[in-house]
């Protein structure tokens, strides 16, 4: 699978699409709908009526990419029916493609370390 950077902005369309839509379809959706560009490199994702279809749009720089997934048993976790987008982090895009529930992915805590002060630390 194509995977997403961590630098990527990834959009999830929260509300079905006629999955009989191509590529110029969908990127025609993501201007009228969404106000976004399609070819700015970012990840659109898409959802069926069904829970068992995903489609994701991108742009390389080249062309434009589109994958197509149908997923066997439970199908895909969606968020609840509504207009718009909203935006996932990688590990939430990559737990809704592999068909987790993506809603249970969060950020790890950020740590900072603390500063070496010189005083020694060991045991013994």
């Amino acid at each position: 699978m194509i995977a997403p950077s961590s630098s990527y902005r990834i959009y999830l369309a929260t509300h079905p699409v006629d999955f009989r839509k191509g590529m110029d379809g969908l990127a025609n959706y993501v201007i009228t709908n969404f106000d976004l560009d399609p070819f700015s490199g970012a990840f659109f994702v898409f959802r069926s009526k069904g829970r068992d279809k995903i489609k994701v749009l991108m742009w390389d720089g080249t062309g434009l990419i589109m994958i197509y997934k149908r997923i066997e048993g439970a199908g895909f976790v969606w968020p609840k029916l509504s207009s718009g987008t909203m935006t996932l982090t990688k590990a939430q895009f990559e737990a809704l493609f592999k068909g987790i529930d993506w809603r249970r992915v969060v950020p790890a805590a950020y740590h900072r370390p603390s500063i070496f002060n010189g005083t020694s630390t060991e045991v013994g």
